[in-house]
């Protein structure tokens, strides 16, 4: 056999250098040529060989535009539990530096602790942070707001709770100027927000003549409707949300008015900041403040990103 191959490739580099590498190949494909030198039998020609040898150019298949949203919505939905559940955690560690870890005689981590078990929050990361608010060195948490510009005249405002200041402000810095954005003065942007208690309600979870009447009838004080766009898809729209706004004190009573009317509702973990006036911008625009915005979520210290875009 490798007597054979040796052959093969001494007539190969004979023949290429004589005539050409188009003129080998042409060698190749008349079976009297290689039986010359006894490498096939009659019976079975290079052509007949060849034909098994084919090479696929078409190029690979990729996955469809769908099946890339519905990675995307399930990362991003991931995203918001592991930030929820982070929030709660420095919360709790929180609680703990201020008042200890008894819930029996610290009411704030009490109500926090309650609000672990509604979101259903894993009992292993109450008790990780409730054990790391002991440890020597550890830091208590501190709430801070970042305000940007974003694209289009959008005012952007990045909830914080950090126990490194230095460390949460040079991290959000960094990801505004690499987008092109700008990190604006304190109370450039925040002011054009207000501070709710809201209740998230997926569009395709409820109907909205049911939603209305029931948010009404427990004394909400108001209901957003989601945005909906001309050339929105199924799968957009089955990411819009309605909220219900209604006060602190109000909450639990629209809770209970929506889980008797069967209606699903978001677990949240805590108040939101909602735009005065939200405004409308051009898709390039749209496009980059939703990148700035997802990569100030992927942030450690950051919990939550606001914004006035429509």
């Amino acid at each position: 056999m490798a007597s054979t191959a040796r052959t093969l490739g001494a007539f190969l580099r004979r023949v290429s250098l004589s005539r050409g590498f188009s003129s080998s190949l042409s060698s190749l494909k008349n079976p009297s040529t290689l039986q010359r030198f006894g490498l096939f039998e009659k019976k079975e020609t290079v052509s007949d060989v060849l034909r098994f040898r084919r090479i696929w150019t078409s190029p690979p298949v990729c996955m469809g535009r769908r099946s890339s949203k519905i990675a995307g919505r399930k990362d991003a939905q991931n995203l918001k539990k592991m930030k929820r559940n982070g929030k709660i955690g420095k919360e709790i560690v929180a609680a703990v530096k201020k008042g200890g870890p008894n819930p029996s005689s610290n009411t704030i981590l009490a109500v926090i602790l309650e609000k672990a078990r509604e979101l259903d929050v894993p009992k292993e990361i109450v008790e990780r942070n409730i054990k790391k608010a002991s440890e020597k060195g550890q830091e208590t948490y501190i709430e801070k707001f970042y305000e940007v510009y974003g694209f289009g005249g959008v005012g952007m405002v990045v909830e914080v709770l950090t126990d490194k200041i230095t460390r949460s402000v040079a991290a959000v810095r960094g990801v505004v100027k690499d987008c092109g954005a700008k990190l604006a003065d304190p109370g450039s942007i925040l002011f054009k927000f207000r501070r709710a208690r809201v209740v998230n309600i997926k569009a395709t979870d409820a109907d909205k003549d049911q939603l209305l009447a029931v948010a009404l009838d427990a004394g909400a004080e108001d209901v957003i409707e989601p945005t909906i766009y001309d050339n929105d898809s199924e799968e957009d729209s089955a990411e819009s949300y309605y909220k219900i706004v209604t006060e602190a004190e109000n909450y639990s009573t629209i809770l209970s008015k929506l889980r008797d009317e069967g209606i699903v509702y978001e677990p949240d973990n805590g108040f939101e900041l909602l735009p005065l006036n939200p405004i409308e911008v051009d898709d390039e625009a749209m496009e980059l403040n939703k990148e700035l915005m997802s990569k100030l979520l992927e942030l450690d210290d950051v919990d939550a990103v606001y914004s006035d875009q429509k």
